[in-house]
C-alpha cells in the first residue's frame, strides 16, 4: 500500500512539472510570435493596387530603383535584409512580397510568369519605367521570367543561391506533411526553436560543414524572420510545388539579352553550382561568381558578394548596357 501511493505521489509530481513546462513553452511560443508579429507591423510596408492586384511591398534607399526579390518562406520582410545587406548605396530598393506572402494573396493559377507581370504592374503603379532586379533562391524563376517577358522594363539581373534549370538533390516533402506544417504557426515555431539542428538542411547547410558560434547566430537570425509562417503559407507552397520545378520547363536563357550576374556557392546542397555553370554559358551576357563554400547562405562570404553585387549594379543596372 505506501508503494502504491508513493507511486501514485510520484505521477502526479511529474504530472505537474509537465504541466509547468507546458505552459512554460506556450508562453514563450505567444511571446516569439507576438514579438514576430510586431516586427512585421513595424517593417514599414503597403499594399498598392494595381493591374495584376493588390501587391505589399516596401521600399529602402535612393537612387535608381531595384526590385529585390526574397526566397521561400520570406516576404517584404525577408526582401529588405536582402536589400540592405547586398544592394548598396546610391539605390532604391522596391521589396514586394511574392504570390502568397503576408498581404499579398495567392491568385488562381499562379504561376512564375504571372508573379513577373506583376512585377510590372508594381512598376506601373509606382511610374517606374525601368528597374534592375535581384533575385534569390525560390524567387529566381519569377525573375527570370521578368526578364524574357519584360527586356524593355529590366536593365539587369542579379541572381544569388537561386534555382536554375538542372537537376536537384533536395527531396519535396509529402504536400499534406509540408501543408500541416506551414500552415502551423506553433508546429513550425517548436521545430525551430527546439529542433533547429534538424532544419539546417531546410536552410541549405551541407553536411559536414562546421558552424562557428557565428554561423550558428546566422541560421538563428533567418529563421526567426520565417515567423509567423502561416501568413507565408501559401506562398511557401506554392514555391516548393509549382514555381521552382518550373524552371526545368524550357526557359529560353539564351534570350535574355540583359546583363546578369550569377553568384553560387560550391557545396550549396539546395541550388547546385554546375546548374549555375550551365545557365551563365546559356546566358549570351552572364558573368559567373564562384563561392568556395559556405553552403545556400554562403556564410562567411557576406562581404564579397555584396561587393560583387554593388559593382554590377553600379556599372550595368542603369544603363542597360
Amino acid at each position: 500500500m505506501a508503494n502504491m501511493k508513493i507511486g501514485w505521489l510520484v505521477a502526479g509530481a511529474l504530472a505537474v512539472v509537465a504541466v509547468v513546462v507546458a505552459l512554460l513553452i506556450y508562453a514563450r511560443y505567444r511571446r516569439d510570435i507576438r514579438i514576430a508579429q510586431e516586427h512585421l507591423k513595424s517593417g514599414g510596408s503597403q499594399v498598392v493596387e494595381t493591374a495584376c492586384g493588390p501587391i505589399e511591398y516596401a521600399t529602402v534607399g535612393e537612387g535608381y530603383p531595384v526590385l529585390v526579390v526574397h526566397g521561400i518562406f520570406g516576404g517584404f520582410d525577408q526582401g529588405l535584409v536582402i536589400a540592405r545587406g547586398n544592394v548598396g548605396q546610391g539605390f532604391r530598393s522596391i521589396v514586394p512580397s511574392r504570390f502568397g506572402y503576408l498581404r499579398t494573396p495567392l491568385p488562381n493559377g499562379a504561376s512564375p510568369a504571372g508573379q513577373a507581370d506583376a512585377y510590372a504592374c508594381l512598376l506601373d503603379a509606382l511610374s517606374i519605367e525601368q528597374a534592375a532586379i535581384v533575385g534569390t533562391s525560390a524567387g529566381e524563376t519569377s525573375a527570370l521570367q521578368f526578364c524574357l517577358r519584360h527586356p524593355d522594363r529590366c536593365s539587369a539581373l542579379v541572381l544569388f543561391s537561386s534555382s536554375l534549370p538542372g537537376e536537384t538533390e533536395a527531396a519535396l516533402p509529402p504536400e499534406p506533411a509540408a501543408r500541416a506544417m506551414f500552415k502551423s504557426n506553433f508546429i513550425f515555431w517548436l521545430a525551430t526553436t527546439y529542433f533547429s539542428s534538424s532544419l539546417r538542411s531546410i536552410m541549405g547547410v551541407p553536411d559536414g560543414f562546421e558552424l562557428t558560434p557565428e554561423y550558428e547566430a546566422d541560421v538563428a537570425e533567418v529563421m526567426k524572420t520565417i515567423l509567423p509562417v502561416s501568413p507565408r503559407s501559401d506562398g511557401a507552397l506554392f514555391d516548393m510545388f509549382v514555381s521552382n520545378p518550373d524552371v526545368n520547363s524550357g526557359y529560353l536563357l539564351e534570350e535574355i539579352v540583359v546583363p546578369i550576374l550569377i553568384v553560387n556557392a560550391v557545396d550549396d546542397p539546395l541550388t547546385l553550382y554546375k546548374n549555375a555553370q550551365a545557365a551563365a554559358e546559356r546566358i549570351p551576357n552572364a558573368r559567373l561568381v564562384t563561392i568556395e563554400d559556405g553552403g545556400h547562405m554562403m556564410l562567411g562570404h557576406e562581404q564579397r558578394i555584396r561587393s560583387e553585387i554593388e559593382s554590377f549594379l553600379r556599372e550595368y543596372a542603369s544603363t542597360g548596357s
